[in-house]
């Protein structure tokens, strides 16, 4: 028990590294679902949107430079070439990265609507 708490631990600072590297770009709606009990493949899911093509790419071009920088492993990334939907799966977490209509198409905060949500406000105090 005291072993899953350590990795929730790790989970959650994590999700704060990864929050405030989006939002050293201004990402747009960031929202963080707990998914733990609720998926098998990561604890949490960061969810944000750019305004832009040029803007939700620079986004996940910044999640990826910084987290290297701070030493995060990156399980892999996908790229639709479009800037539509961007994707950094850091194992434990996801980060999903929409242009605004994208977002609204694939409304993936209601397809987990039984996740809990969290606000980049509320995670500090989790």
């Amino acid at each position: 028990m005291g072993e899953r708490k350590s990795i929730e631990g790790l989970s959650t600072e994590k999700v704060s590294k990864v929050l405030s590297f989006v939002m050293s770009k201004k990402a747009k709606d960031p929202l963080v679902l707990d998914m733990r009990g609720k998926s098998y493949f990561c604890d949490y899911f960061i969810i944000c949107s750019g305004t832009s093509e040029r803007h939700t790419r620079a986004i996940y071009e910044e999640a990826i430079k910084l987290s290297k920088k701070n030493r995060l492993k990156i399980h892999h990334c996908e790229d639709d070439h479009l800037s539509r939907w961007l994707l950094i799966d850091y194992f434990d977490v996801v980060l999903h990265i929409f242009n605004e209509e994208a977002r609204r198409f694939y409304k993936i905060e209601r397809l987990w609507k039984e996740a809990e949500r969290l606000t980049p406000h509320q995670l500090k105090n989790y």
